[in-house]
């Protein structure tokens, strides 16, 4: 009785897109109107205001069915609105199943392989598809209401963008206008479209704006920003929207992971690409300028690399020839002299020219600037160009797109490429024609990590309000004052390095390192004089330091260029730009800079794909020959991986081993090796840098007989455990943290072995000391206290008193028994800092003349303390007494 009165039997279903949008609700509420007899199956959204909207305000104008209770014998027809994907549609697969329905469509939207075959179809291109529907509405008369009015302005508005999309159409307005006189409420519209975006999406656009990535397929800038989130992203829409608009982008990919599914959201302003074609891949559909995706069962990697894979293949690359080509190209005949040849070079101030035949026109080849000098030179200007032409050339069409010349500028040897038509010279390409081309499109040649030409062009990218989120204000302010200064001098001002990269990553920011491209002396003896700060100068380095009162220190450098006269020796400095500077450093990820003057402050300079390297967590060198010329980089880049969590690229890792093959250390100052094994050292955690040093048999270079074994790593996990306990304490004690765990590594070697360690690292003899002397004194203590099987406190303190908290450490971290473990940490806590009420003079008033004997009574009545045998003054007095008494120390 209950099933067949909760069964629905209706001779229409209409029903439109899953994740349904205010143009699909406003289009089955028009065909709703359109056919009698029918129920709509709404098969749901994500967007919360517009399930709040159509369940709690606006519900009653429809007559809604749940699929569970339809009986899908019953209707004649099914009703499709704003779309035609099967795939996308929901509950109602069992009318799609059955040959004897009639299927009317409604749709905006382009055809697309796979589209449903409707006995009706009514596909326009207009902005939204209740525009369509809107027309059959006004033929018909249909009365339509206020509230019918606002959910079917509602779809206009939303789709078309407010009226600013391109594919907006004249009909949208006109409709639009018809609503409004129908009653359609404004104030709704504006509080559902215009969606001020709230404070919890504002670090979701931030992260979107963070993570964007931007890549050139086939002539064009695709923009994608992949992210995820646990929880689901209000107006995800809204907020991509949103980063379109102030990047001012062409094309926007944002693919976000929230909780176990993917979604894509995509938008494009370029009629080259389709992005409703491109999410079909993905089992997602919409228009060519904005379309949607949901993904299952793949990773956000795997769901990246197919949508630039997907990208490639429905992008056609676009001819660029015609518009970068120089024409009419410059042409000479082969007999021209070379002496006639180079004023033609010098009067249009080129550097080629083509060699044509001048019966037919046809290309013979080309000559440059430098042959025709050296032909001068040698006193050869009267011959023909002919003689020196380069006939060997290659020439493309005004059809070809970017990677045809590509091809040929950057991988080939040629610096002009003929445009070539059949037999007709449309014009000429040039290096700079090219690069100029590339700079425009602020975007590198895609190669491999360690080629230098991929990294010609720099990306940059404001990031203003990451600093503003990520950095101290006063420290914002600092650098906003620097920027300023420099720009009075007429300098560009930069901060760079490890600042740079640390802000991206999240992570405290300490050191602030500024390049500037010019005088930076003058600039830091300018900056100090109008800030009353000090400074200190580096003439030979082109260097200074500005010291602040509170003791807070900013360094400056002048832009400038190293280069190395042989392997392993130090840089030889002169001045340059901010782009060679960052050249000469180490690995990628330290080649960023941020621009401070006031009209560029906060834009972020990439020139080496060192943001693709931080999202990618790679860590890549710059020059193929780094770590011949400075083979420390070898230490910085394990220290920097460890440090960071992130892996050796692939190509840095063989050129490690190659520089290690050919002895790259045999020349390197020992102090200079020490200087950056320290350094691991004093990381966090450096046992992994420790096992990736034995990995490339960097312990070696230490020394031959340098044993890393098992009980090595155990010894050093417990030189982190001792260390962890020590550094919880939070006590005012600084101490060499790298010789802790240098004692570890040593602890397996003889003492000989340990001593040419540190002889070859050319170690302090303070630090050599503390190595070697005082670690074998620790390990004979060591073996005392453990071996004792009962001692007094004042036992145990005379016996640690002489060891400083490196040793301490070394030694519990040595320690077998907890019990010994326990005794030493009593040591440091509790006795190490176990003082004399009384001192020496006060024992004056005992009627004791001063001497030896005074550090005697004052050893013993500390051991008294220890003891706890005394702990008041009174009770030190009264031992002094007795110790006076019993030692007969006064007659």
């Amino acid at each position: 009785m209950g099933e067949k009165k909760d069964t629905i039997k209706a001779k229409t279903i209409i029903t439109s897109h899953i994740n349904s949008d205010f143009d699909a609700i406003a289009s089955m509420l028009a065909a709703q109107k359109l056919y009698e007899d029918s129920v709509i199956i709404f098969p749901g959204s994500q967007e919360k205001s517009l399930r709040n909207f159509f369940i709690h305000s606006m519900g009653y104008l429809f007559n809604m069915a749940d699929p569970d209770h339809v009986d899908f014998s019953v209707p004649e027809k099914l009703v499709i609105v704003d779309t035609r994907q099967p795939d996308r549609l929901s509950g109602v697969s069992p009318l799609l199943e059955r040959e004897d329905i009639s299927i009317d469509i409604y749709d905006h939207h382009p055809s697309l392989g796979g589209d449903i075959k409707g006995t009706f179809e009514m596909n326009r291109a207009t902005g939204a598809t209740i525009t369509i529907l809107m027309d059959l509405l006004r033929e018909r008369n249909i009365h339509i209401s206020p509230d019918e009015a606002t959910v079917m302005a509602l779809g206009i508005y939303e789709d078309t963008g407010l009226f600013t999309y391109s594919s907006t159409t004249r009909e949208d307005f006109l409709q639009a206008a018809y609503l409004l006189d129908c009653g359609a409420n404004l104030d709704t519209i504006v509080n559902l479209v215009v969606k001020e975006i709230k404070s919890e999406q504002v670090a979701w656009l931030n992260e979107l704006l963070n993570e964007m990535v931007a890549h050139n397929i086939n002539g064009i800038d695709i923009h994608i920003s992949t992210i995820s989130s646990p929880v689901y992203i209000t107006d995800l829409a809204s907020i991509v929207q949103k980063v379109v608009r102030m990047e001012n982008l062409d094309v926007f990919f944002a693919v976000v992971l929230m909780g176990n599914k993917i979604s894509i959201i995509a938008r494009s302003r370029n009629m080259e690409v389709d992005v409703g074609r491109i999410m079909l891949a993905f089992g997602g559909g919409g228009h060519a300028y904005a379309a949607s995706a949901k993904v299952d069962g793949k990773t956000l990697a795997q769901v990246e690399l197919l949508l630039q894979q997907t990208i490639k293949q429905e992008i056609k690359p676009v001819s660029i020839a015609d518009k970068l080509m120089s024409s009419p190209a410059i042409t000479i005949g082969p007999d021209i002299s070379c002496k006639n040849a180079g004023e033609l070079l010098t009067r249009y101030n080129i550097n080629s020219l083509l060699v044509v035949d001048q019966t037919n026109s046809d290309l013979l080849g080309t000559i440059t600037r430098q042959v025709i000098e050296k032909v001068l030179f040698h006193n050869l200007a009267d011959l023909p160009v002919r003689d020196y032409m380069n006939s060997e050339i290659e020439t493309i069409t005004s059809k070809a797109d970017i990677s045809q010349i590509e091809r040929q500028i950057i991988r080939g040897t040629q610096r002009i490429i003929p445009v070539v038509d059949g037999h007709d010279i449309k014009g000429v390409i040039t290096r700079t024609d090219f690069l100029n081309y590339l700079v425009q499109h602020n975007e590198m040649v895609q190669k491999s990590d360690n080629s230098s030409l991929a990294r010609q062009m720099a990306k940059k990218r404001h990031i203003k309000n990451i600093m503003i989120q990520r950095l101290e204000p006063k420290v914002l302010k600092l650098l906003e004052k620097i920027g300023r200064s420099g720009y009075e001098l007429g300098y560009n001002m930069f901060v760079v390095g490890g600042f740079v990269r640390d802000l991206l990553l999240g992570r405290r920011v300490d050191d602030i390192d500024i390049v500037v491209e010019g005088d930076g002396i003058a600039f830091a003896k300018h900056f100090a004089a109008n800030n009353g700060c000090r400074v200190n100068t580096y003439k030979k380095f082109g260097t200074a330091v500005i010291i602040f009162e509170d003791g807070a220190k900013v360094d400056i450098a002048s832009a400038r260029l190293e280069y190395y006269a042989s392997p392993a020796s130090l840089p030889i400095v002169e001045k340059s730009s901010i782009k060679l500077d960052l050249s000469r450093r180490d690995f990628t990820i330290n080649t960023l800079a941020i621009h401070l003057n006031p009209d560029h402050f906060g834009t972020l300079i990439d020139f080496f794909g060192a943001t693709r390297d931080l999202k990618d967590k790679s860590i890549r060198i710059i020059h193929n020959l780094s770590f011949v010329e400075d083979p420390t980089r070898i230490f910085r880049a394990i220290k920097f991986a460890n440090r960071f969590d992130f892996k050796i690229g692939k190509v840095t890792s063989n050129l490690i081993q190659n520089a290690l093959k050919i002895n790259c250390f045999k020349n390197l100052s020992g102090l200079r090796v020490l200087s950056e094994i320290k350094q691991i050292l004093e990381e966090e955690d450096p046992i992994p840098a420790i096992k990736t040093l034995q990995e490339y048999n960097l312990d070696k270079v230490m020394h031959p007989q340098l044993i890393l074994n098992a009980k090595t790593y155990d010894m050093l996990e417990s030189v982190k455990k001792a260390i962890a306990w020590h550094d919880l304490l939070h006590i005012d004690s600084d101490y060499p943290k790298w010789a802790v765990y240098f004692m570890a590594v040593l602890q397996n070697c003889t003492h000989s072995v340990a001593k040419e360690i540190c002889s070859k690292l050319k170690m302090p003899q303070k630090e050599r000391v503390m190595v070697l002397d005082k670690r074998y004194k620790a390990e004979k203590c060591l073996y005392v206290i453990e071996n004792t099987n009962k001692y007094t406190n004042s036992q145990l303190y005379r016996k640690l008193l002489n060891f400083k908290t490196e040793s301490i450490l070394y030694m519990m971290a040595l320690a077998k028994s907890k019990k010994t473990i326990k005794a030493i940490s009593y040591y440091y806590t509790h006795l190490r800092d176990k003082k004399n009420i009384l001192k020496g003079k006060d024992l004056l008033d005992f009627g004791l003349k001063s001497g030896p004997v005074f550090s005697d009574i004052l050893d013993a009545l500390l051991d008294a303390r220890l003891d706890r045998k005394v702990k008041s003054l009174d009770q030190e007095k009264e031992f002094v007494k007795s110790y006076i008494h019993e030692n007969k120390l006064i007659d």
